[in-house]
This record gives C-alpha cells, sequence and structure tokens, in this order.
C-alpha cells in the first residue's frame, strides 16, 4: 500500500530521521540520538514531534454541538470558547472506537484523530453528522441535522512540542503564554506565521500542539529546532513516553471490547451525560460506573531486567488474570515497564502476578498510573 507524506518528509530526511511506514504515513520512528536520548531529552528540556499525520477535522453550523453530542459521552455545549476536552467516539456497545481531542475556537468545533482510525472516524462522523453539505442526508428525517458542516484539514500541519522548557522556548519566539493554560487553545503568531495552539500533548509533560498552514511547516520546525533547548523525537520516544504516562492507545488499551471505565477513563464521561444516560453504550458503561468492570488498566513493573510485550498473558496461580497491552522499556524508571488490564480484585498496587512469555512466567508488580506523574501546567 502507498503511504502518504507529512509536509516534514523532506525536513526528517535532512535531520537523519529513520522513516517508518505507520498508519498510512512515511513517519520518523527515531534520530540519530536514538529513541532513549530523544525520551529523556523530553522529559528533561523539550522535544520535537511531527504528528501531522493526525487527522485535523472542522466542524460547524447551528446544529454540531447537538451531532457530534450523539457520538460521544461529551458535553459538548458545555465546551467553552478557547477550551479543549479528550473525548471518544463510542458503539452501541459501550466499546471506544476512537480517542479524540475536541475543541472550541471561533464558535466551532475543532477535532484532532488519531491517523490509524483517522479514515475510519472520518467516515463515522460524514455517517452521522448529517450536515447539508454532505452526500446522501435524508433532511427529511427529524432525527437528522440539517446545518452541520465539517471540513477535513489536510492543508495543515501539526507539530507538538513537549517538555518543561516548552514554554521558555516559545516565549523566547515571542509568544505571550499568559493565562494560558492545560487544554486551553488560541490564536498565536510564531516566526510570523499564523497559529493555533493547543496547551496539551500525550507524554505526559508540558506542552503544545501547534496546527499551521502545511506550506509553513518546516520553516516553523527550523526556526524550533535552531533553539539549543529542542530535540527532534519521533515515534518511538512518543510511545515511550505515553507508556510512562499511563496514555491509553487505540488498538492497546482501548477498542470495541474495552470500555472507557475499565479504561480508567471517567473523567471522559461527562456528568450531564451519565445522568441522562443519552449516549452511545450508556447502559453497559453506567453498569461498570456503579458496579465496577471485570478488569481495570494497570501499570505493570516485570521484574528482571526484561520487557514484557503486547499480548503476553498475565496469570496467578495457574489461572489468567489479565493481559498486557502495551509493554517496553521506560527510560525515565531505567527499567521495563508495561500497561495491561487485570481482574479488578487484583488491581491493587504492589499486587504481584506473573506474565507468560514463551512458556515461562516472568514475576510482574501491579503498580499505580500514571508510572511516571504528569507535569501538565494548570490554571
Amino acid at each position: 500500500m502507498e503511504t502518504r507524506r507529512t509536509p516534514l518528509y523532506d525536513f526528517h530526511l535532512a535531520n537523519g530521521a529513520r522513516m517508518v511506514p505507520f498508519a498510512g504515513w512515511d513517519m520518523p520512528v527515531q534520530y540519530a540520538d536514538g529513541i532513549k536520548a530523544e525520551h529523556l531529552a523530553t522529559r528533561d528540556s523539550a522535544g520535537l514531534f511531527d504528528v501531522s499525520h493526525m487527522a485535523q477535522i472542522w466542524i460547524g453550523g447551528a446544529d454540531a454541538d447537538a451531532a457530534l453530542e450523539r457520538l460521544t459521552p461529551t458535553d459538548i455545549g458545555a465546551i467553552a470558547e478557547g477550551r479543549v476536552r479528550y473525548s471518544l467516539f463510542l458503539d452501541t456497545n459501550g466499546g471506544v472506537l476512537d480517542d479524540l481531542m475536541i475543541a472550541r475556537l471561533d464558535g466551532g468545533l475543532q477535532l484532532v484523530v488519531n491517523a490509524g482510525r483517522a479514515d475510519h472516524d472520518i467516515a463515522h462522523l460524514r455517517a452521522n453528522l448529517h450536515g447539508a453539505n454532505l452526500n446522501g442526508a435524508n433532511l427529511q428525517d427529524a432525527n437528522l441535522h440539517a446545518d452541520v458542516t465539517m471540513q477535513v484539514r489536510d492543508d495543515r500541519a501539526l507539530l507538538a512540542l513537549q517538555g518543561p522548557q516548552s514554554p521558555q522556548i516559545l516565549h523566547r519566539l515571542g509568544v505571550d503564554l499568559d493565562n494560558f493554560f492545560f487544554m486551553q487553545i488560541g490564536h498565536f503568531r510564531i516566526d510570523g506565521i499564523d497559529c493555533i495552539v493547543t496547551r496539551s500533548g500525550y507524554t505526559g509533560e508540558d506542552g503544545f500542539e501547534i496546527s499551521m498552514p502545511a506550506e509553513n511547516a518546516a520553516q516553523l520546525a527550523e526556526r524550533l529546532c535552531a533553539d539549543e533547548a529542542v530535540s527532534l523525537a519521533g515515534l518511538g520516544a512518543r510511545d515511550t513516553l505515553r507508556l510512562e504516562a499511563g496514555l491509553p492507545l487505540w488498538g492497546h488499551e482501548l477498542d470495541e471490547a474495552i470500555n472507557p471505565v475499565a479504561a480508567g477513563l471517567r473523567f471522559a464521561l461527562s456528568r450531564r451525560r451519565r445522568e441522562a444516560g443519552d449516549f452511545p453504550g450508556a447502559a453497559a458503561i453506567m453498569t461498570d460506573w456503579h458496579d465496577g468492570p471485570r478488569r481495570r488498566l494497570v501499570g505493570l513493573l516485570p521484574q528482571g531486567g526484561r520487557p514484557v510485550r503486547d499480548g503476553a498473558e498475565l496469570a496467578l496461580n495457574g489461572a489468567i488474570i489479565g493481559i498486557v497491552t502495551s509493554g517496553g522499556f521506560a527510560p525515565s524508571l531505567d527499567a521495563p515497564a508495561a500497561l495491561g488490564f487485570v481482574d479488578t480484585a487484583l488491581a491493587t498496587p504492589g499486587t504481584e502476578i506473573n506474565a507468560l512469555v514463551r512458556g515461562r512466567e516472568v514475576p510482574v508488580t501491579v503498580a499505580a498510573l500514571p508510572l511516571v506523574p504528569h507535569r501538565y501546567i494548570r490554571g
């Protein structure tokens, strides 16, 4: 299958990236210094990631809030101008179709969805938003929403500047971040480029996601990299950072068979929507909300120095009690680490269980999430 290239493809090659196919795109997995160095540089200073493969989708119209709300457990109308919410697309059984960010800017809604689920999500939105500009909408159906518009912004790129030095780096470029905190969005001008910036990211660190016209992406990346505090980072470090931060990834900690309560995402279920029970899969999800899920997402710390990988079964006294969903080496801990689901009765931090790896048992300790504390800057 032919892969796509982000606007920064040539920039990555010029900076020594090792490119790999990922979710239909050619993406940098690492640069010359390697994943561990990129990871630690992001924790200590700042890492710059190309995340232009993620889809940016803008939704507008008088019925946009109500239409989008039908697909998520989020109180869309409660998202104030300049704010961002983490949300989920759910199916009728309460399973997760994808996770996403929803922001309100200039009165409209701006979504960022995962690259690996972008085609699915775009089709899901087109089939369910029923905007007047979408082909095939039966506007005579009272349940459909006539005034909804949708744009997939293939003309824009997305950079993630993550790490504790990120605010100072932007400040040195003249960006005023006063009263701009975690999960806020706004217009900023950076190096002469009109950008849309959110104070967010998927590393557990303070940081920013910067959307700009695609033709300006290389210019801005070069300008940011000119700051000695910035290190380029690829998909490898992005994954180890989110693993340590205990942040779920679709296809691992999230899928159609996993609901938000089991995945530790109670915060993504808005209070009004819970009380109304009017979101997809509400009956199943609220049963787990009140009674507790059969299994819970936990951190896992393997003993012996070897990582346990995705798909490894977890066992205790000969019984299968869970599964590893993400596993690898955690540079900040200088040790292997993993995420996985275990029976709720065994989800207490400090519980000793085993991972089954090639026919042998590897001792594993259940740990609280996140494995490395988050350092978001909240207002």
